[in-house]
């Protein structure tokens, strides 16, 4: 019997033996060098597993197209520019079998906004940057010399695009998904996904589930 692939990118700590785990991050790529690597690790902030491979889905992972029985993201794609998210969505159908499931979490816009409306509902003078501090979509700041633009590169922590439940699912669609629903933690047939999903990523956010 063939062995069932499950493939899970934006990973960051959380990596399972049982899936394949991929992150883009910066800091994975060094820690994974063999010389450099091993001198900066123990500097480093953050480790990431062993089993973490380096792969980029805007580019396309080391994985065999239509040799996937599901993929999964959490909070990972509102950290790219909308071409880069649609990029994404189209590898990630790539590399699904038909059936396969794609089961994603972002950010709740929609939440973000109505807490947003109704801070100015109440005359708040902070409305807006309680919005701006939920979506992480500005800076406080604007990063400055080779230290500030280096953290800002090596931190990928802001939010280039955000998403709403309805502007989600149109994308998943416009990539070819089909049964596209709302989903909640552990609600999936395939008992796999118990094992990538933790509950309060759910939380003020957008999961969905949908099938190629």
């Amino acid at each position: 019997m063939e062995k069932r692939r499950y493939v899970q990118y934006g990973c960051g700590l959380s990596a399972p033996k049982e899936w394949i785990n991929f992150d883009a991050s910066p800091t994975l790529k060094i820690q994974k060098m063999p010389i450099l690597g091993s001198l900066i690790k123990p500097k480093l902030n953050v480790v990431f597993p062993s089993n973490v491979k380096y792969g980029d889905i805007i580019k396309g992972l080391p994985i065999a197209h239509n040799s996937c029985d599901g993929v999964y993201c959490s909070h990972t794609l509102e950290h790219l520019a909308l071409n880069e998210f649609r990029a994404a969505l189209n590898n990630t159908f790539d590399i699904l079998k038909e059936g396969g499931i794609f089961r994603c979490i972002v950010p709740d816009l929609e939440w973000a906004a109505r807490e947003y409306v109704n801070g100015l509902n109440e005359k708040s003078e902070n409305a807006s940057f309680d919005f701006m501090e939920l979506t992480l979509l500005g800076f406080k700041q604007r990063p400055k010399g080779l230290r500030g633009l280096i953290k800002s590169f090596f931190g990928n922590s802001n939010h280039l695009w955000m998403w709403d439940q309805y502007s989600l699912a149109a994308e998943l669609r416009k990539a070819g998904f089909k049964i596209i629903r709302n989903c909640s933690f552990n609600d999936s047939q395939d008992e796999m996904f118990k094992l990538v999903e933790e509950k309060g990523r759910f939380n003020k956010a957008v999961a969905i589930e949908c099938v190629k």
